[in-house]
């Protein structure tokens, strides 16, 4: 009996360890991830994504691209990658005709829009940080809608547990 109880006992106490060790990492709250190369001259790639399945969120991370449609609260974006040019210094373009690569995510109610030309459709304000040439300047969620329907605007898009929570535009003049 005394035997049955000290096991018992043992059991149970190696059974708190694992789960308080197990609450302990899920509350520790994830890395930011890695932000990619501003002006990258290739396209992102999305390890393992499968886009014969149709639009489909990207995985967790930042992806530098343009939102290229919104329907609904899902927006539709494409990574891009920075043209050097001959005559101007460049442009962002993104995947050729026919290719594939694209996803789509909700965009979070509470996403985070760092807007590079002022909030409103007149994109008359440059608000932009001079030492990233990113986007400072916060809107509001229906300023980021109204935008992406008329522009395709380069930004840093992040995704997390496949919502849009933040969209920080790129500035180009």
């Amino acid at each position: 009996m005394r035997t049955t109880v000290t096991l018992m006992f043992a059991g149970g106490a190696a059974a708190a360890v694992l789960l308080s060790t197990a609450v302990a990492a899920s509350a520790t709250p994830a890395p930011d991830p890695k932000a990619p190369k501003i002006f990258g001259t290739a396209f992102q790639t999305d390890p393992g994504h499968d886009f014969t399945k149709g639009l489909t969120p990207r995985r967790d991370g930042i992806l530098r691209g343009w939102i290229t449609a919104v329907r609904g609260n899902v927006a539709e974006y494409e990574p891009i990658r920075w043209r050097k040019g001959t005559v101007t210094e460049g442009r962002f373009e993104g995947p050729p005709e026919g290719d594939v690569t694209a996803f789509a995510s909700p965009i979070a109610k509470n996403v985070v829009f760092l807007s590079a030309l002022g909030c409103g459709s007149r994109m008359a304000a440059r608000t932009v940080d001079d030492k990233t040439g990113l986007g400072a300047k916060r809107c509001t969620r229906a300023d980021l809608v109204k935008r992406v329907k008329k522009h395709h605007r380069p930004a840093l898009i992040t995704v997390k547990q496949g919502e849009i929570v933040r969209v920080q535009e790129i500035y180009t003049p």
